[in-house]
């Protein structure tokens, strides 16, 4: 059987006439009446029961209406997943970022355009984020480096300094900026090795020769701000990073360009896929 033998017994069973049926389909009446008879002489049954310009389906006929209508729904529904999927009515885009503060004013807008489209995001660290464009289980990625690799596309979005965050009662608490030397000597937390804030700091610091005590290296964000509250050390994090609150103090570096960036990428070859030129298009980077 064809698809389009059934469609036209449906077309028939539906409109209770060749004719009309022929004018819903956009073909001609020999058409439907051929491809019905073909049907019919296909499993040697009578579909329709012909009285002059009246028709009417068979008992076989009415049980086949009752499965082409099944049919000839879940292909609407299909066809409306599809088309609304199209226009990014539904869809769920999944990012994979290296921390929720440089993503989150990317998905505000991105929510705000597409209401209907779902999103979930998960943090790792870069190599994490990348592996998970790889496998396609993200769409998107944010990463705080420059990415030199052809599998991907990788375009900047934003830059952010660096600041030292020190306990209220820590001697620049009192300040609204240091200098880089002001750090020689101080008890530096620092995150893990690796770490685009870590690298920003480090260069900083090697560029004016000056050496602070690291008293501790730490992945967590949340560890290194409690470390700093207790007292053990300041820390330094992207202000975007920095999260104000009861015993903790920031202050800028005033004599040297300490920053972070973000970047967003993708899979080169999933660059004009609808939902990730979407995305490139809500944060103003479509190219």
């Amino acid at each position: 059987m064809r698809l389009t033998q059934l469609r036209s017994f449906h077309a028939v069973a539906s409109e209770g006439s060749f004719t009309r049926a022929a004018q819903a389909l956009h073909v001609s009446q020999p058409t439907v009446t051929t491809q019905v008879a073909q049907l019919e002489q296909l499993y040697k049954v009578e579909l329709f029961h012909r009285a002059g310009r009246r028709i009417r389906p068979t008992e076989i006929g009415e049980r086949l209406f009752q499965l082409s209508r099944q049919i000839f729904g879940l292909e609407q529904e299909a066809v409306q997943v599809l088309q609304d999927a199209g226009e990014l009515r539904t869809g769920h885009l999944r990012v994979a970022a290296v921390g929720p503060s440089h993503v989150t004013r990317m998905l505000v807008g991105f929510n705000q355009r597409y209401s209907g489209v779902k999103i979930s995001v998960t943090t790792g660290n870069s190599q994490e984020v990348l592996d998970r464009l790889l496998d396609y289980s993200a769409d998107v990625g944010v990463l705080a480096q420059v990415l030199q690799d052809k599998r991907f596309v990788s375009v900047p979005y934003s830059e952010h300094p660096v600041v030292i965050f020190c306990s209220a009662s820590h001697r620049f608490a009192r300040r609204r900026s240091i200098r880089t030397a002001e750090l020689q000597g101080e008890r530096l937390i620092l995150r893990e090795q690796g770490s685009t804030t870590r690298r920003a700091i480090e260069a900083a610091l090697k560029a004016a020769n000056v050496q602070p005590d690291v008293v501790m290296e730490v992945a967590s964000r949340e560890i290194i701000r409690e470390a700093v509250v207790q007292g053990v050390g300041v820390g330094a994090v992207s202000e975007v990073e920095y999260v104000p609150g009861a015993g903790l103090h920031a202050v800028r570096i005033s004599d040297a360009q300490v920053r972070t960036y973000a970047h967003v990428v993708c899979l080169a070859e999933r660059r004009d896929t609808r939902l990730v030129r979407a995305f490139f298009q809500v944060i103003g980077k479509d190219s």
